[in-house]
């Protein structure tokens, strides 16, 4: 441990880095003299009387705010619990009344073949087409993120934006 002497030495060097020594004396001996002043007069200690008093209102306080939970917390669950039932008995009942329809004709039919595949994008010649088209705008725009080619590349990079708009809004129409 550090005699108060080393301390001293200490804080001078450190106060001399920013001021004159002369004022870095002057820190250390107003440092030296608080806490000597400090350990003359200690902070005096709080009445235990008083102390108990605070930890007894802070428990009370906790408790009732925990009983107002709980009572939130059980009448939002059995209003969700209610909103859940009136659903599902809402669904069976729709359900029973509404007969179940045909597929429209305009609705697109995927085939069991390209259904269970395990790659979609193989199978179907249209989304293969999309995928290769979108694959190679991908690579061109990392060229030029790139910049390989050493130009601009500004004009063509917004062109190459604009096709791969257009290609997924062709993907969607069919």
């Amino acid at each position: 441990m550090k005699t108060n002497n080393e301390k001293s030495e200490n804080l001078k060097d450190l106060f001399a880095k920013f001021v004159d020594s002369e004022r870095a004396e002057q820190a250390v001996k107003d440092i030296e003299t608080a806490e000597q002043i400090l350990q003359r007069y200690p902070a005096p200690e709080p009445d235990k009387v008083l102390v108990d008093s605070i930890k007894a209102e802070i428990t009370s306080s906790l408790m009732h705010r925990s009983g107002v939970f709980r009572k939130t917390f059980y009448k939002t669950t059995v209003a969700v619990a209610a909103v859940i039932l009136i659903g599902f008995v809402s669904v069976k009942l729709l359900i029973k009344i509404l007969p179940i329809s045909e597929p429209a004709a305009h609705e697109v039919r995927i085939s069991a073949a390209i259904w269970d595949s395990d790659d979609i994008s193989a199978d179907d010649v249209d989304l293969a087409t999309l995928t290769a088209e979108i694959e190679q705008i991908k690579g061109e725009l990392a060229n030029l993120q790139i910049d390989e080619s050493g130009e601009n590349g500004y004009d063509r990079l917004t062109e190459l934006e604009l096709e791969l708009i257009e290609i997924n809004g062709d993907f969607w129409k069919g």
